[in-house]
């Protein structure tokens, strides 16, 4: 079976383009400026406790290699 074309005008419409998820993305960009991490770092900046949804204002952020950082999945209910 074909796979089918992935939409993604209609993930930015649905998903990404939301004022909430503009404003998680601006903080995880913060975050990632403040550690001083440049393009091709090979380490992410790591929200130590950050809530599945919501602002990621006063969550702590650590500088962690990629791998080590995007392994580790958050316990869903």
């Amino acid at each position: 079976m074909p796979k089918k074309a992935r939409d993604y005008d209609k993930e930015y419409r649905e998903y990404h383009g939301k004022p909430e998820q503009k404003k998680r993305r601006a903080a995880r960009n913060k975050a990632r400026k403040d550690l001083g991490l440049k393009k091709g770092d090979p380490r992410d900046a790591s929200h130590v406790n950050a809530p599945r949804k919501g602002s990621l204002k006063n969550v702590k952020v650590k500088a962690e290699h990629k791998s080590k950082n995007r392994k580790r999945q958050p316990k869903r209910k």
